[in-house]
């Protein structure tokens, strides 16, 4: 039995396999250099909620709020920034803490990525 028509052949040719695989280790790479930047501005973020809705902190000095920062950190082995770059205010008689940062993450050669972040207490 005889087919009348040729069907055409459907896959992945080697080159496309090289091209995707590429892609694929080149991104896997890129997240694996930036995603613990960001899981360190999370627990930064939780930090500074905590340090701020903490009970002890509603009476407290900015050198006393930077100091049970500072203490939170070594909690959650936060390395980024420590207590003497955070700013503090007063909003509604509640503190505000506050910080900004840049993170330069190498890349390939003289290639780096940098992130700005920005956190406070409040947000």
């Amino acid at each position: 039995m005889r087919y009348s028509t040729i069907q055409k052949q459907r896959g992945l040719s080697l080159s496309g396999l090289l091209l995707w695989s590429a892609v694929l280790v080149v991104g896997a790479v890129l997240a694996m250099k930036v995603v613990p930047a960001y899981t360190e501005f999370a627990l930064i973020k939780k930090a500074l909620g905590a340090v701020a809705k903490s009970p002890e902190s509603q009476n407290s000095s900015i050198s006393q709020l930077r100091a049970a920062f500072d203490r939170q950190a070594t909690i959650d082995n936060i390395h980024v920034i420590s207590g003497k770059d955070i700013e503090a205010n007063l909003e509604a008689g509640q503190p505000v803490l506050a910080v900004s940062y840049v993170v330069k993450i190498p890349l390939v050669a003289n290639i780096s990525l940098s992130i700005d972040f920005s956190a406070a207490s409040n947000k």
